[in-house]
């Protein structure tokens, strides 16, 4: 998210002020990051935010930045542990 400050017709975007919105389960930090230049082939959606309108839902709670990176690496993990196990189980063939 960030204020648009340019844009070509290649869709590379130079945003002031932007910050990066991680979201991990109902946890969510906005990380700053400045000035950011981004290549319009990692472009998928540019749109307008309603700043008088609530962006989240009320369940989410706000955390610091190393809050939300142990939960990424958390749920990580968690994912890695999952891959691990469907390997080890399918000689079972429980189709």
């Amino acid at each position: 998210m960030g204020l648009l400050r340019s844009f070509d017709q290649f869709a590379n975007a130079v945003l002031e002020g932007a910050c990066e919105r991680v979201i991990v389960g109902d946890l969510y930090c906005d990380i700053h990051l400045g000035l950011y230049v981004i290549r319009g082939e990692n472009v998928v959606l540019i749109g307008e935010l309603d700043l008088e309108r609530e962006e989240l839902p009320p369940h989410m709670t706000r955390v610091s930045e190393a809050e939300i990176r142990r939960a990424q690496k958390a749920e990580r993990e968690a994912t890695d542990l999952k891959g691990t196990m469907r390997k080890r189980m399918e000689f079972l063939d429980l189709d």
